[in-house]
């Protein structure tokens, strides 16, 4: 019988080889023959969600003279006055063919000026999930469980993920708590043990963010269902050398 497939998830595109969460980026990891791209979203002062992993400008990205400030504050058209490539908005990445998203949304409980409450956010978000009707393409995952909650009362057809690190945890404990049927813990955190008792549970299992042949092998031989990774061209040439593409 064969192996089943394991999906390569390309980690802000393919962080590795060109600026991340950039649409160049993104049609590398497609080219590549990615699965899924991930990318992180944060939210405009004028409510328009924004691929980005920073929920600030990032000084060593785009330098200028109010470098740091946090994007929840600016508009659309203040973000893009910045020097260095263009932070997409999320309507413009969904609109990438021949690819499923993994979506993650940018929350601080402790921070909650740098981004919207929890439930508008997830509507935010799911808006342009429907304007591309993508709900069957897509994955939404987070931190932050309470989004997590907010877009599985919004659209239940749309995969959750709890992503999760720290303490080893049963990874039913925080698919339960997430309301979710995908665990995305932190590489470091993945046993075979511990995938093949959330298999029992009927969940699946994808971990972030490996990078070298070392831990794809150890995540391959735990029986993982995806990985998520900087460099999802050299994951994939490293399956086929497992016969696994």
């Amino acid at each position: 019988m064969a192996e089943a497939r394991i999906l390569v998830h390309g980690h802000r595109g393919a962080r590795a080889v060109l600026p991340e969460n950039t649409i160049p980026a993104f049609e590398y990891a497609i080219q590549a023959g990615a699965d899924f791209i991930e990318l992180d979203v944060g939210v405009t002062k004028d409510d328009v969600p924004v691929v980005t992993h920073d929920p600030e400008i990032n000084p060593r990205i785009r330098p200028g003279p109010h470098a740091g400030v946090a994007i929840r504050t600016l508009t659309l058209a203040e973000v893009r006055e910045y020097p260095g490539p263009d932070i997409p908005t999320l309507d413009e990445v969904l609109g990438l063919p021949r690819v499923q998203f993994n979506i993650e949304l940018k929350s601080f409980p402790d921070r909650p000026e740098l981004a919207p409450a929890p439930d508008q956010f997830a509507l935010l978000v799911y808006q342009a999930i429907a304007k591309h009707n993508l709900d069957s393409r897509c994955i939404v995952q987070s931190f932050d469980f309470r989004i997590l909650h907010a877009m599985k009362r919004l659209a239940p057809a749309i995969r959750i993920a709890a992503l999760w690190v720290g303490l080893p945890r049963p990874l039913a404990d925080i698919a339960q708590e997430a309301g979710a049927k995908i665990v995305a813990p932190e590489h470091h955190l993945v046993t075979h043990e511990a995938v093949e008792k959330a298999h029992g549970a009927h969940l699946e299992v994808v971990p972030w963010t490996a990078n070298t042949p070392a831990d794809w092998q150890r995540l391959i031989d735990a029986g993982v269902d995806g990985i998520i990774t900087d460099d999802p061209a050299a994951l994939i040439a490293y399956l086929k050398t497992q016969r696994l593409r």
